[in-house]
């Protein structure tokens, strides 16, 4: 189980080639992998800490949310367990220890209101970060507001959040988003990927399948207008399933009686389903875009790889030198989990750092002295540099998308000495092999 309490991070001993001098410890454990095809898919305000907004408190305490059960979620609360424990090692924030509190939303809006309001109410922590799914993310907006308490998105995509940011940014302020990009960018990511990497990959005919949730809804959109015009291919079709399919055979029939060379995904939930079907089936055309589930690291493993040549976006893989901070970071989770960390991750880690260069910048906990330097700061973490849209920009408080920000890569599964490996396609500066078809096309 996850553990719900506060837990100080104390130095004990030091950790040879991680990032930060990283002494090796015990952490809080986040439960289990949780099934794959389920995974996939007191106020800050001013007056925390020293009651004025001057000075760092004795003690800064966070609290991290996500779904315990769900890989992302267990991702999100260990990378920051992680971070805390390195800060601590280091000095803490500022000269002050560091506490964590997690929390479990078990992936429902609902609890994820609950153990929120615990935060930030009951345990009156400094700031929070985490949040995986856009629903869970949208039903916390307006506790946010209310508890006037700094949140750092690490894992849900909807545009929806900096929206309301923007309609009243005087009561929605304390919301910023570190990661993933918005999924605005996202769909402009795959008209960047296709435009570079199509050709290459022999897709002329394209169809579009997106799972009929909130998050896809920009990215479809933006298929709709711009993929066959900008990037020069047929698009047969574009088509949004509903949730809980379990039955991709028709829709495959109609993909493979059109005759297209690939088909190009946003999917999440229902994206395992869709995975096994188009592989047991060997359907001969190209899967990949967007696709959640083969974003972890084990996902090649536990689908006993029927990944093989599926490709999608992702923050980074453990592999990838997005920044110097990217690979380090995610040796360091290995030796601490056993395991890589996913895309959910190496937003959180990021977003506890953030928070303690902006508290010691600051010498504040307070929400009036932390928002306007988060608003105004530059940070090199694992995914990127990160930087926040500004009041009048188009996505308040959301991390900002592009090639020297926050981009994200394309990699592709193939088979390396006989296990699946993540290889980087895009872009070109990160890339580590050539786009390969499905092996029985």
């Amino acid at each position: 189980m996850v553990n719900n309490d506060k837990r100080s991070r104390q130095s004990d001993s030091s950790r040879t080639g991680a990032p930060f001098g990283v002494g090796r410890r015990s952490f809080l454990k986040a439960t289990g992998a949780g099934a794959v095809g389920t995974a996939l898919a007191g106020c800050l305000g001013g007056d925390n800490g020293s009651g004025d907004g001057s000075g760092i408190p004795d003690t800064v305490t966070l609290g991290a949310l996500g779904p315990a059960d769900s890989p992302m979620g267990d991702s999100i609360l260990k990378s920051a367990e992680l971070a805390i424990s390195e800060i601590n090692d280091n000095g803490g924030i500022g000269g002050a220890d560091v506490e964590l509190s997690t929390k479990d939303t078990k992936d429902d809006p609902g609890t994820t209101r609950q153990v929120y309001q615990e935060l930030t109410t009951g345990e009156n922590v400094d700031a929070t970060v985490g949040i995986f799914g856009s629903e869970n993310l949208l039903s916390i907006m307006q506790n946010i507001a209310q508890a006037e308490t700094v949140h750092m998105t690490a894992g849900a995509a909807t545009p929806e959040a900096p929206r309301i940011v923007k309609d009243d940014y005087e009561t929605n302020k304390h919301w910023f988003r570190v990661g993933p990009v918005n999924s605005v960018y996202l769909g402009e990511s795959e008209i960047e990927f296709a435009k570079d990497y199509f050709e290459q990959m022999g897709w002329e005919t394209v169809a579009f399948i997106a799972e009929d949730y909130k998050w896809t809804e920009p990215i479809t959109n933006t298929i709709k207008s711009r993929l066959e015009d900008e990037v020069g291919v047929e698009v047969t079709e574009v088509r949004r399933v509903s949730e809980g399919t379990e039955d991709f055979t028709p829709i495959y029939d109609d993909l493979e009686s059109a005759n297209v060379d690939g088909a190009y995904t946003a999917l999440a939930h229902i994206g395992t389903t869709a995975l096994v079907q188009w592989a047991k089936q060997q359907r001969p055309f190209g899967f990949g875009g967007i696709h959640v589930p083969t974003q972890l690291p084990s996902y090649y493993e536990a689908t006993e790889g029927a990944a093989i040549s599926t490709f999608s976006q992702t923050t980074a893989t453990p592999t990838s030198a997005v920044t110097e901070k990217t690979v380090p970071y995610a040796n360091a989770y290995q030796e601490e989990y056993g395991g890589s960390p996913v895309y959910t991750g190496y937003s959180a880690y990021d977003a506890v750092y953030i928070l303690k260069e902006a508290i010691e910048s600051t010498e504040s906990v307070s929400g009036s002295d932390l928002i306007p330097e988060l608003e105004g700061g530059s940070y090199t973490g694992t995914g990127g540099t990160i930087e926040f849209g500004g009041p009048d920009s188009e996505f308040p408080h959301d991390v900002k998308y592009g090639p020297e920000l926050s981009q994200g890569v394309y990699f592709q599964w193939q088979q390396e000495d006989g296990e699946g490996r993540q290889k980087v396609l895009w872009p070109d500066d990160l890339k580590e092999a050539e786009y390969m078809s499905p092996p029985w096309v």
